[in-house]
């Protein structure tokens, strides 16, 4: 019954020193051993983001046929993605560093994730609001939903923001097209208006207004030409109900800073990216196609702040090169090994138990100095 009782005073230095390099070591194996689990819908992000680097090499090729050269600087992956610093078609300024972030075929798999988390189905209505500010994720989007089977509804704008699909030659229209005409989508927009301020292209030139009106015309799509911005508002909601016989989207996908669209500059910061659910405080009150569409329960896919989206979901921000199709966490996840972890940390505390509190790590502490005449620590009480 005295050894119930019996501890030593204290612990010597050397069991302590080991106990620490072991668990360290066990920390360093845990941090290290980390496995790569597969991310839900795997092989349908895989199939988007394929697509979406086939339909950005034949847009490439495209360009060059059409005479349209590529700044390296601007455009340093020399995608032919990123358009000019300013052009008669510019709606408004924009960031370069987002246009260069958007060059990345793996957005796909985040639209298929985002998509999945709004519970679209094959052959359901998506409503889709694009700008040509963001030629590279209007891509990665149509291959989504092309993999996906749905059936979308889009609506576009013709103009961009500088250093989007802002060249006279080469319009984001133009750009959907060709993949319609090379048979890499299956559908293409219905309608298009001039865009920028209340979608009408107030303060552009009155010659980019016209080769915007002729491109329009040119790729056989309906013209929308509100007369004020809630005219603009109303008509793109129109085409939205009448195309989908009435029933309510299952979603609605938005690309950019389209004011119609996101409601002003203050509705494109208000809505978060990625996926919304309802109406951020004060969005409710914007009228705007977004805000409309989360009041009838329509969750809203926001593609702003690329950046912000690249970071979340582990894709690389202003990348050098073209990333290769499935890099980033949208695809694999690394986590921790949780029988690796377990282990070590049973190894851990069956340790500390042994020289602690069980007899046989008092004897091997203290037997050897018994061995050699030394005093018994005395019992602690």
């Amino acid at each position: 019954m005295k050894n119930i009782y019996w501890r030593p005073r204290g612990i010597p230095r050397t069991a302590l020193v080991l106990i620490a390099i072991l668990a360290l070591s066990g920390l360093a194996a845990v941090e290290i051993f980390q496995t790569r689990q597969i991310q839900p819908h795997f092989r349908e992000k895989i199939r988007a983001s394929r697509l979406a680097y086939e339909a950005m090499t034949v847009l490439k090729q495209e360009r060059i046929n059409r005479r349209v050269p590529i700044d390296p600087d601007a455009d340093p992956i020399e995608s032919g993605m990123v358009g000019e610093l300013m052009s008669s078609v510019t709606s408004n300024t924009g960031v370069l560093s987002a246009k260069q972030t958007a060059v990345n075929p793996n957005f796909a798999g985040v639209v298929v994730h985002l998509l999945k988390r709004a519970d679209v189905q094959e052959g359901d209505y998506v409503g889709v609001g694009f700008s040509g500010s963001f030629p590279a994720i209007n891509v990665c989007v149509l291959a989504a939903l092309e993999t996906l089977k749905v059936q979308p509804i889009i609506i576009s704008s013709a103009s961009a923001s500088s250093w989007g699909a802002n060249i006279e030659k080469f319009l984001w229209i133009d750009m959907e097209n060709t993949l319609y005409k090379k048979n890499l989508i299956s559908f293409r927009s219905i309608a298009a208006s001039v865009g920028g301020v209340e979608d009408r292209g107030l303060g552009m030139s009155d010659r980019g207004i016209r080769l915007l009106k002729r491109a329009i015309d040119k790729n056989d799509l309906v013209f929308i030409d509100p007369v004020d911005y809630a005219a603009s508002v109303e008509q793109r909601m129109a085409i939205y109900r009448e195309k989908s016989g009435g029933e309510i989207l299952k979603a609605y996908i938005n690309v950019g800073g389209g004011t119609t669209s996101v409601g002003t500059k203050v509705g494109k910061r208000l809505f978060r990216p990625g996926l919304n659910r309802r109406a951020p405080i004060g969005g409710a009150y914007m009228d705007s196609v977004m805000s409309r569409m989360v009041s009838e329960g329509v969750p809203v896919l926001h593609f702003v702040r690329i950046a912000t989206l690249a970071k979340r979901y582990g894709l690389p921000v202003q990348p050098v090169k073209m990333p290769r199709v499935g890099e980033g966490k949208i695809f694999y996840k690394a986590e921790y090994n949780k029988w690796l972890a377990t282990g070590v940390l049973v190894g851990i505390l069956l340790i500390v138990y042994i020289f602690v509190r069980s007899d046989w790590g008092y004897k091997i502490m203290f037997g050897a100095r018994q061995k050699k005449g030394k005093k018994q620590p005395e019992p602690m009480v």
